[in-house]
């Protein structure tokens, strides 16, 4: 989601993936017992072919070269998986792991945000074989019957996924056909305690509301995260979609508006490491890898509850390479890829069997990472709202901004 959000070697994490790029790995495949023919001999054999008897020998020759050159490449794999996925959402090596382990291209594009992959997506404007939604945005994607079933009997490293996730999953894959969780986080209060009045306690969403620290609160810039964190300290369900609860979160975003400095997304990270504010509302984890780089920043989910979110790997109905893509998710599931995908990106992992590799205890034992139940009583995944109420949020949202 986030997109998303706890790892061994932090210090060196998050090299820079160019948004919007599209990554293509030209490598020749490693060399097999079969060799292809060389093209000194194709081509005496095509001379001799054509001054013999010309067309049927040159013909052959031609069909031996492409024979020889299609086996040596189906020795390891052929072919490629068209992966669409966020920004900074896994480890370059997996990439290169995966291509020379199975001789299958990696076409790597990377999207910003849920609404902006979705259109695209819908659309038909390219074919994607794996794409990587959130919770909410795959709901809307099997209601309009933009997906397929996962053949799990292709998928034996699925066993790695701890349960818990798979059952959180139904919220937005009632029967689990279509998704296998990859990443997964909560929305909570990184705050500054160096910038946090002595004798405050900050474990409420009420604190974004607190006067004394006007021009010192990060929102994020995403319509269901700030109506999450007015719906959560009303009382009201996370999804509702009852007009009269939704302009009552509208009119508690607007009463907070003259206290935030900035709407923000990706940008929370860097000003709460650089203490250019007191409060802002993040994903988990980016919340651990901030404390990594400024040791007097916490995390805390409101004792309100919050958002749980799921980033779930999904095969398109329009896939062309579906066999691919079920090769890639095995691969992903596997524990020591799990785990070094954990390290670079961050955020949680389902993995069960990559949890138990992690070898720095506070890590593996981490409450940002891996919350207890009791810290998730009062959490919700996001549900997909229909467009009617996509668009009534959209309003109100659109009213917030501009007040």
């Amino acid at each position: 989601m986030k997109k998303i959000a706890a790892g061994i070697a932090i210090a060196a994490l998050i090299p820079t993936l160019l948004t919007g790029c599209i990554r293509k790995v030209e490598e020749t495949p490693k060399e097999t017992t079969a060799q292809p023919a060389s093209s000194a001999d194709t081509e005496a054999v095509k001379t001799a072919a054509t001054e013999a008897d010309g067309n049927q020998a040159l013909k052959e020759a031609t069909e031996k070269e492409e024979n020889t050159n299609a086996s040596t490449a189906s020795a390891k794999g052929s072919g490629e998986v068209v992966v669409y996925n966020w920004g900074e959402y896994i480890d370059p090596e997996v990439l290169d792991q995966f291509e020379e382990e199975t001789g299958i291209k990696v076409v790597y594009e990377e999207f910003e945000t849920n609404e902006i992959m979705y259109p695209k997506v819908a659309a038909g404007a390219a074919n994607y074989d794996l794409i990587c939604p959130s919770d909410y945005m795959i709901s809307k994607m099997i209601e309009h019957d933009m997906l397929q079933p996962i053949n799990f009997d292709h998928i034996p490293n699925l066993k790695n996924i701890d349960e818990t996730y798979l059952e959180q999953s139904r919220g937005f894959d009632p029967d689990l056909q279509y998704s296998i969780p990859y990443c997964w986080g909560t929305v909570g209060i990184l705050y500054n305690k160096s910038m946090i009045e002595e004798g405050d306690v900050i474990d409420s969403w009420e604190v974004l509301w607190d006067e004394k620290y006007k021009d010192n609160i990060l929102m994020q810039d995403s319509v269901r995260d700030a109506f999450m964190v007015a719906e959560k300290l009303l009382g009201y369900d996370m999804n509702t979609v009852k007009e009269e609860e939704i302009k009552a979160c509208t009119d508690k975003l607007i009463e907070q508006k003259p206290l935030v400095q900035a709407y923000v997304v990706d940008q929370v990270r860097d000003k709460m490491i650089g203490s250019e504010a007191a409060i802002g509302v993040i994903y988990s984890g980016e919340a651990i890898y901030t404390q990594r780089e400024n040791e007097d920043l916490e995390y805390v989910i409101p004792k309100e509850g919050t958002n749980v979110w799921i980033d779930s790997w999904v095969i398109p109905k329009n896939a062309r390479n579906v066999e691919n893509a079920e090769k890639f998710l095995n691969f992903l599931c596997r524990g020591d890829i799990a785990l070094k995908n954990f390290d670079y990106i961050t955020y949680s992992t389902p993995n069960k069997a990559a949890r138990e590799m992690i070898e720095d205890e506070e890590i593996r034992n981490s409450t940002i990472a891996f919350p207890t139940a009791d810290m998730l009583k009062n959490c919700e995944v996001y549900q997909y709202l229909g467009e009617d109420g996509d668009a009534l949020y959209q309003k109100y949202w659109d009213k917030v901004k501009s007040s």
